[in-house]
């Protein structure tokens, strides 16, 4: 194997001769520099496999360093060396393309963590393209570049905000991500924030030790310690408690936790994704949601577009759906007609992919010989006041991207009423079946809302767990 190369940029010769022993003794044939002058220089003769720049030199800064690299060597992963304590330094030396931040004085044990990482993406040969294209199913302009940013944002070790409606597949960016990175070995540890009682988030993020409080038998370990080396993702951030978005803050600035009843801090070394269908930007104009964490989460935003800003997909997501379904029952994929593909095409999914794949599952199960009809789609025609609500709402809680104005009248519309009216004797008669179906209609919007988390569904309903369990057997709601 060929000797690997690293640069160090600082002014301070304490700080280059720290680095050039450690970096040595990790195999690494180190060059320094103290100057941004110098450096271009280097640059320019040598291929480097690492970089670490000071923020502050004596004929620049550091970011102009990070520029020169994100243009012309974005092979190279580069580094800030930051003051300790100035995140607010880093967070932009993050956003301006460096790789991760390192804090004076400068801690042995993260920085060899952080080299070993920088390390794996020099040497990464995997194809980020074709790993994205399996999982990211579409060839609409939206998606290529999705999939472009995704390849791009994974070669960073920076927070990622994902932002997007409810079911358009934020998780799967989230796991795209870790997976297309240096961490992808390690673990990759989802977590509903708002699926989590209050009163145990603590506990369940940092671990606690044996006796720390009733209850606690054993210690345990939390989700940032399971994270270890990988990346945690926060799905739903925006329901986390104002009190947790305090001690979020800290874990974040300080990369080490505090178990319950610890006497010290354990180090971290987790990446942090996270993800809302919400708006945080607003949220924090409301005072709900703490300016500085959203400042630090948002280091890198990535929107995922809905499926009704990318129609053009829909027919090879719903045969790749309708494959997978038939793999899963052992027969041949069914298929569907033009009738109902235009109608699909013609459909706002509300619910997005998530709701795409459960009108398909119910539409295999009720079409004959395996040709699924319109009527078989059972596609809900939405009055004109309601026909994007979906993206009303997004609209209201989004400052990404206004959708587009409500599209034409469904192809089905014309076959099938605005609304259901009953006649006079149903509304006796059929009593029962109508309540039962406005029941069912309004825990289904519930469990699409909280992403089929039954626990975060019942609190929205204003019921108990216990409850909610009763009404989805009882209207055969699996």
């Amino acid at each position: 194997m060929s000797k690997q190369f690293a640069l160090v940029v600082d002014d301070e010769r304490d700080i280059r001769e720290l680095l050039t022993l450690t970096l040595g003794r990790m195999g690494l044939i180190v060059e320094t520099a103290a100057t941004v002058t110098d450096a271009k220089a280097r640059l320019a003769e040598q291929r480097y496999a690492l970089c670490f720049t000071d923020m502050r030199l004596p004929d620049g800064t550091g970011h102009d360093i990070i520029e020169l690299i994100a243009s012309k060597y974005a092979e190279t992963p580069v580094a800030m060396i930051t003051a300790y304590g100035n995140v607010d330094a880093a967070v932009v030396a993050l956003k301006a393309g460096a790789f991760d931040f390192v804090s004076k004085p400068v801690d042995i044990n993260v920085l060899r963590r952080l080299v070993q990482t920088a390390l794996k993406l020099s040497e990464e040969k995997r194809s980020s393209t074709d790993a994205s294209q399996s999982r990211l199913i579409g060839d609409s302009v939206a998606m290529e570049e999705l999939r472009a940013t995704i390849a791009k944002v994974a070669r960073s070790q920076a927070p990622v905000y994902i932002a997007g409606e409810s079911g358009v597949g934020k998780e799967l960016v989230a796991r795209l991500i870790h997976e297309l990175g240096p961490r992808a070995a390690s673990s990759f540890v989802p977590v509903n924030c708002g699926a989590i009682p209050s009163e145990l988030m603590e506990s369940e993020f940092f671990g606690h030790k044996k006796g720390s409080f009733t209850g606690a038998h054993a210690d345990k370990e939390g989700l940032f310690q399971a994270a270890q080396g990988g990346t945690l993702f926060l799905d739903e951030v925006a329901e986390l408690p104002v009190h947790m978005q305090v001690k979020l803050l800290r874990v974040i600035q300080e990369k080490a936790v505090r178990p319950i009843g610890a006497r010290a801090e354990v180090p971290v070394d987790v990446r942090i994704l996270s993800a809302t269908h919400k708006n945080l930007a607003k949220l924090v104009d409301l005072g709900a949601f703490r300016q500085d964490l959203f400042y630090r989460i948002n280091v890198i935003e990535l929107r995922v577009p809905p499926l009704r800003e990318r129609r053009d997909d829909i027919p090879k997501l719903a045969g790749r759906v309708l494959e997978r379904l038939g793999r899963d029952s052992g027969s041949a994929p069914a298929r569907l007609t033009p009738d109902a593909l235009k109608s699909l095409l013609a459909y706002d999914f509300p619910g997005n992919v998530r709701e795409l794949e459960n009108v398909l599952e119910r539409a295999v199960a009720l079409c004959e010989n395996g040709s699924i009809s319109v009527e078989d789609l059972r596609l809900v025609a939405r009055a004109p006041a309601t026909v994007n609500e979906n993206a009303e709402r997004w609209a209201n809680t989004s400052s990404l991207q206004t959708p587009p104005p409500p599209s034409a009248e469904p192809a089905h519309a014309a076959t099938e009423p605005a609304a259901r009216v009953l006649p006079d004797s149903a509304y006796v008669g059929d009593l029962a079946a109508t309540v039962a179906e406005t029941e069912r209609a309004v825990i289904m919007k519930a469990l699409e809302a909280t992403r089929w988390n039954r626990t975060a569904a019942a609190r929205q309903l204003g019921l108990t767990l216990r409850q909610l369990r009763y009404r989805l057997e009882k209207l055969g709601i699996e």
